[in-house]
């Protein structure tokens, strides 16, 4: 016999109750405490972990500098949002939401803040003029994408990652609801990619980066342990899809920087030159 839950007129916040992120997650927003960001010798800053939107960043900034760019070259310094980093004031000054990734653009004056994950995809691919259609049609077909991501992946991490993996205990109706909308974004990549090559048309862009960050990882089988639960191999053009994405080199680094968990021999946990990926993989 189950008791239904009562709202109680206003809400208030209890600490305690909010599973294995409760001590860092809060309802009100700014700094905790004073703490200053890290500046290395490189115009792009990168402020960041490898969880799916800061993985997004740096498998880009390791693409433009796999096709030449050298003005992409970064320090990437490792926020633990574990021990709350993202509420220290200096992060807080660039990214007002206190979400990984943040970046501070030097090469301009005055320096240029940009904040989530991806809108600094779209400024990289803008500064630098590639990854990104630049024909209309396909510009359009590409943010189409790219926005598409930013607003699904919520239902996915948010939504079924917390309550399948990380919520204080299992629940039927949340579990079944987003499990449901997982497998239905699944089946919409699935579709779209039975037609063509990446997701959004003939070329590798900045849409297939944010996506398989999130969904790529998750039929590969690196999300919530949840690959059999999901099904995942009968979505084969998407798992095809992230297989090819996932053996390219700069994807295979851009994986490792900011991160502190694993295998030791796939953690960059701070980037700041090509040298610092020496043995990776090894």
């Amino acid at each position: 016999m189950t008791t239904d839950y009562v709202p109680p007129k206003v809400w208030t916040w209890d600490k305690e109750n909010g599973g294995q992120f409760a001590n860092i997650n809060r309802p009100i927003a700014g700094p905790t405490h004073d703490k200053v960001l890290p500046v290395g010798q490189h115009p792009l800053q990168l402020y960041s972990l490898a969880t799916p939107n800061g993985v997004k960043v740096t498998v880009m900034l390791e693409e433009l500098l796999a096709l030449g760019h050298s003005g992409a070259e970064y320090d990437a310094w490792l926020i633990d949002i574990s021990k709350g980093d993202q509420f220290g004031s200096g992060f807080v000054a660039v990214n007002p939401n206190s979400k990984i990734p943040a970046m501070m653009d030097h090469s301009v004056s005055p320096p240029q803040r940009i904040f989530e994950s991806g809108a600094i995809l779209l400024y990289l691919a803008e500064k630098f003029g590639t990854l990104i259609p630049q024909d209309h049609a396909g510009r359009t077909e590409c943010l189409s994408w790219l926005f598409w991501q930013m607003g699904s992946a919520p239902y996915l991490g948010g939504g079924f990652g917390h309550f399948y993996s990380y919520a204080p205990s299992k629940m039927e109706y949340p579990i079944n609801r987003f499990a449901m909308e997982t497998k239905r974004q699944l089946d919409v990549l699935d579709r779209e990619l039975a037609t063509k090559p990446f997701i959004a048309g003939e070329s590798y862009s900045i849409a297939d980066i944010a996506i398989w960050a999130w969904y790529g990882n998750l039929v590969l089988g690196r999300a919530y342990n949840a690959a059999e639960f999901l099904d995942v191999t009968s979505y084969k053009n998407l798992l095809a899809w992230a297989q090819k994405i996932d053996a390219r080199p700069a994807v295979i680094r851009g994986r490792a920087v900011n991160r502190s968990w694993g295998d030791a021999n796939e953690q960059v946990r701070e980037r700041h030159s090509a040298a610092d990926f020496d043995g990776l993989g090894k």
